[in-house]
């Protein structure tokens, strides 16, 4: 594999529902994912939380759906940033 058949810049995107806006300009994100379990081959549900940049944290309410995407390390445990509000 070489250097140039390797696409550059791309990015990681997630939708998922707002679980915290208690801090300041960081939201809490929840997103949800089916997988089949490997053994048993029922579908299970997994979860797992990111912390999201948002300049408005205040005014993105909890249980509101976003979408986030992948950017550089912003704080210890922040590496995404909200692109859109969903609804």
């Amino acid at each position: 594999m070489d250097l140039e058949s390797k696409e550059r810049g791309s990015r990681k995107i997630r939708e998922g529902v707002v679980v915290s806006n208690k801090m300041e300009k960081t939201i809490t994100v929840r997103v949800e994912r089916t997988v089949r379990h490997p053994h048993y081959d029922k579908v299970v549900t997994r979860a797992k939380k990111y912390y999201a940049h948002a300049e408005n944290s205040k005014e993105i309410q909890e249980g509101i759906k976003v979408r986030i995407v992948e950017t550089r390390p912003l704080s210890k445990t922040k590496r995404w940033r909200v692109v859109e509000v969903l609804g």
